[in-house]
C-alpha cells in the first residue's frame, strides 16, 4: 500500500524534507544545505542519500506514493526550476526528473513554495474542505497560491498567482527585486515593514524606541516589540501595512470571489496589530456584491512543519 509521501522544501540556504502519512503527520524529517552545492548533481546525490533512511523506514520505494517539492520558480507543468534567483543553480533545472531518477523512480511533482503552502493548507489545514480560497504567505517576500473550484490556478505557463508582485503604488513606488516599482511585497512583507520603519523614522519627528536602533538593521520583530510596548509610531507602521494588504485583498476578492483568504508567515504573529487593519481596509474597499462573503483565516499549520507538509501534499497527486 502506498500510504506515505515525501515532502521537500528547497530554500536558498537549506533544504528540509520529511516522510508524511495520509493524516498529515510527519513521521521523520531532516535537512541538508542547499547553498553549499554550486552544481545540481552533487546536491541531488546528497538529497537522495538523505532520503534513503526515510524510505527504508516504511520498507521500500513501493510504499511511497510520490514526492512533492516546493521550490522558488518551480514550474508544475514542466517539472523544472526556471531561473531561480535565490538558488545556486542557474538556468533551467529538470528537478522532477533528477529526483525521480535518484530515488528509484518515485513519481515527483514540483511547484513554487507558496503554491505548495496552498495545497498543504487545503489538505491538512485551515482551508480543508474549501474549494475557493487564496493563500497569502507573509515572510521575507509575499507569496500566494490561488485555488478555484478545488484546483490550484497555474495559468498557461505554470507561473500564475504572483500576487506579491501586483503593483499597489504606481507613482514613485518602492523598487522591488523583480525590477519593477510599487509591488505589494515591498510594503507588506517582513522586509517591507522594516522599510516602512526606516522611512517613518527619517521623515517623521515622533519619538520612538526604534530611534535607538541602527536603522540599517531594524527588523519587523523590532517594530512588533515596540508596538507591543505601546509605541504609537510602531503601531502606525502596522496600521499602514495592514491597510495596504486589506486594500489589495479587496481587489483579489473581485477576481476569484474566494470563500477565504488564508494568511501564513512570520508577520501574522503580530496578531490584531495587523489583522484588524487588514479587515477594516478590506471591508471598506470590497465591491458591495462581495461584502461579508470572504473570511480572513490564519494558517493552522505549525510553522516549523508547514514547508514540508505543503510540499508533501503535492506528493499525493504526483504521476
Amino acid at each position: 500500500m502506498q500510504n506515505f509521501v515525501l515532502g521537500i522544501d528547497i530554500g536558498g540556504t537549506n533544504t528540509v524534507f520529511g516522510l508524511v502519512d495520509a493524516r498529515g503527520e510527519i513521521l521523520a524529517n531532516g535537512s541538508i544545505k542547499t547553498s553549499k552545492h554550486a552544481d545540481i548533481s552533487p546536491y541531488i546525490d546528497e538529497l537522495a542519500s538523505a532520503l534513503n533512511p526515510l524510505i527504508k523506514q516504511v520498507g521500500s520505494v513501493a510504499a511511497i506514493r510520490g514526492i512533492g517539492v516546493g521550490a522558488p520558480n518551480a514550474n508544475y507543468f514542466t517539472g523544472c526550476i526556471e531561473f531561480a534567483a535565490n538558488l545556486p543553480w542557474k538556468g533551467t533545472i529538470p528537478l522532477a526528473k533528477l529526483i525521480c531518477d535518484a530515488t528509484g523512480g518515485i513519481p515527483v511533482a514540483v511547484t513554487n513554495d507558496a503554491n505548495a503552502a496552498a495545497i498543504g493548507e487545503m489538505t491538512y489545514g485551515s482551508a480543508k474542505g474549501l474549494k475557493d480560497f487564496i493563500m497569502i504567505t507573509l515572510g521575507t517576500g509575499v507569496g500566494s497560491g490561488i485555488v478555484v473550484g478545488g484546483q490550484l490556478v497555474y495559468g498557461h505557463d505554470g507561473f500564475a498567482g504572483e500576487l506579491g508582485h501586483v503593483i499597489v503604488r504606481r507613482d514613485k513606488g518602492r523598487p522591488c527585486g523583480c525590477g519593477r516599482h510599487g509591488c505589494l511585497e515591498t510594503y507588506t512583507s517582513a522586509t517591507g515593514v522594516a522599510r516602512t520603519a526606516r522611512e517613518y523614522l527619517l521623515n517623521l519627528p515622533n519619538p520612538s524606541p526604534l530611534r535607538a536602533l541602527d536603522p540599517n538593521t531594524i527588523s519587523s520583530k523590532d517594530v512588533y516589540d515596540a508596538a507591543m510596548a505601546g509605541d504609537p509610531l510602531a503601531r502606525e507602521i502596522f496600521l499602514f501595512t495592514g491597510t495596504i494588504l486589506g486594500e489589495a485583498f479587496a481587489d483579489f476578492i473581485a477576481f476569484t470571489s474566494p470563500e477565504a483568504i488564508v494568511l501564513f508567515g512570520g508577520l501574522t504573529k503580530a496578531g490584531k496589530l495587523i489583522i484588524d487593519p487588514i479587515k477594516d481596509a478590506m471591508e471598506r474597499n470590497v465591491l458591495k456584491v462581495f461584502a461579508g462573503k470572504t473570511q480572513l483565516l490564519l494558517s493552522q499549520l505549525k510553522e516549523s512543519d508547514a514547508a514540508v507538509l505543503g510540499a508533501s501534499a503535492l506528493g499525493w497527486e504526483a504521476k
